[in-house]
């Protein structure tokens, strides 16, 4: 069954004219550079507040981190040309694309050993997240050049398809197996939750995604609305911009139980640096709204 619902839009942006802060007496943004990189962009983060994402060198290759205890490593697929890293869970089995021959596909590292994760028949396989029972959610394009949504739950898989369109990609799951994405050429939010969908737009929004979602059922994400880009937050049905103070884009990307935001921005020399919003707490302005 699709099911709609109204949520309460508020359209509040962060950047108050403070570079560090949110609010003079609230959260910190910082910022998140893989040492020497051209970019960094990371994608997951779990409750004990590691990180995994991608950085790109000056030769544009392209290679996975994790961020731990304040220390950056570069994970790699063996052979691959490139790699990236998209989520992670609180045992640290973090799940990522690689690029071989020009072909995308999937893998979990676990215990430091790399599993591929390729649905049957695909021609391209991209896991997006991880929950602590390790079941994964991801997309994969068919032969028909269909996008579609999966969950890899032991060793069954799933497809996943928004009723009624021909590109679904989930990018978050939490430990009770709720599922977030987007789906759509002009694309929406959604929450699979007990067989049913939500979905929602941002404000004056031509696209809306989700890419992370955590077990209190917050939901971050970016929505363009008027040509910029901007980063969201989702909390028990408010809905709250992120702009990451001065960057001409901004977008959330994950998001863990201690509502630890972290995000990617883009100035205007265009170089992409991650961030992190610590510990979020829903504004002052939102109450009775």
């Amino acid at each position: 069954m699709l099911r709609r619902r109204r949520l309460h839009a508020l359209a509040l942006s962060f950047a108050l004219g403070v570079a560090s802060t949110v609010f003079a007496d609230g959260p910190a943004f910082s910022t998140i550079d893989f040492p020497g990189a051209a970019s960094t962009t990371p994608w997951g983060i779990n409750t004990r507040g590691d990180i995994v994402g991608l950085y790109v060198n000056d030769d544009k290759l392209t290679h996975g981190f994790l961020l731990s205890a304040g220390q950056y490593s570069t994970i790699d697929f063996p052979g691959a040309s490139g790699t990236e890293l998209y989520g992670l869970n609180p045992a640290g089995d973090i799940v990522g694309v690689y690029t071989l021959d020009g072909t995308r596909r999937g893998f979990l590292l676990k215990a430091g050993q790399f599993t591929k994760i390729d649905f049957p028949g695909a021609v391209s396989t991209e896991p997006g997240a991880i929950n602590p029972r390790g079941s994964v959610v991801g997309f994969y394009v068919s032969a028909d050049k269909v996008t579609h949504g999966f969950l890899l739950s032991g060793d069954q898989y799933t497809t996943i398809d928004f009723p009624g369109t021909t590109s679904t990609v989930p990018s978050g799951i939490n430990p009770q197996g709720d599922i977030s994405g987007s789906s759509g050429s002009s694309p929406r939010g959604y929450l699979l939750s007990d067989g049913d969908y939500t979905t929602w737009d941002g404000p004056g929004a031509t696209f809306t995604n989700t890419t992370g979602l955590n077990a209190r059922g917050d939901i971050v994400g970016r929505y363009v609305a008027g040509g910029i880009s901007h980063g969201y937050v989702l909390i028990l049905d408010q809905f709250i911009t992120i702009d990451f103070p001065g960057a001409t884009f901004t977008g959330a990307t994950s998001i863990n139980q201690r509502r630890d935001i972290l995000g990617r921005y883009r100035n205007a020399d265009g170089v992409t640096h991650g961030f992190l919003l610590a510990a979020f707490q829903l504004p002052c302005a939102t109450t009775g709204q």
